[in-house]
């Protein structure tokens, strides 16, 4: 089974999450697509995180109705920091019989070359990437291991949900239903916090 790997803090999980994992299940080579919740990226502050299980659960709440949409918690279970690499190995060793691509961001393949071991991703794994706006790909078109998809952009980014939060705006549409709800009965993102 080819199953592509989207990870990410999903910090919260928002319906811009949800578009791209149900584009790269549905309309593309991939199988199935594993939400991989990370415990913390190397290369991004960690200020405005909250805990790893909560992210889960909501990631969980989110696609709990998708058959072509799993959650992973491998990264909470592996030591830290996290490196893709390591994740990416320690699944292939574990699950032989899969094939495991990666799913990223157009600004993330941007800065790859700051990824620990990225010679070795752009080697042995395929990468299915969608488009960030003014994000000029073209070095990449021709790289046997990319896939630039046309999956539908959406300006709507986690900062921009826990933002309005904490300022007690609706976030009504932008995030599944289930997630709103374990939001607010925890209490998540509130200035307070």
């Amino acid at each position: 089974m080819k199953i592509g790997l989207f990870f990410g803090s999903f910090n919260p999980m928002h319906i811009g999450h949800l578009v791209i994992a149900s584009y790269m299940a549905n309309y593309t080579e991939l199988d199935k697509v594993w939400i991989v919740v990370s415990p913390h990226n190397p290369l991004k502050e960690q200020a405005d995180l909250i805990h790893a299980h909560d992210r889960l659960e909501m990631a969980k709440l989110a696609t709990e109705d998708s058959e072509k949409i799993e959650v992973s918690d491998v990264e909470l279970k592996l030591p830290k920091p996290s490196y893709t690499i390591d994740t990416l190995t320690y699944l292939s060793e574990k699950y032989p019989h899969h094939e495991f691509c990666l799913i990223m961001g157009a600004d993330n393949l941007k800065s790859i070359k700051k990824w620990k071991n990225y010679e070795t991703l752009l080697k042995y794994y395929k990468i299915f990437v969608y488009p960030r706006p003014g994000v000029d790909l073209s070095e990449w078109i021709e790289h046997p291991s990319v896939f630039i998809t046309n999956t539908p952009q959406m300006e709507i980014s986690a900062t921009f949900v826990r933002k309005s939060i904490s300022e007690q705006k609706s976030i009504q549409y932008f995030v599944p239903e289930k997630v709103i709800d374990f939001i607010e009965k925890k209490g998540l993102y509130r200035k307070s916090n």
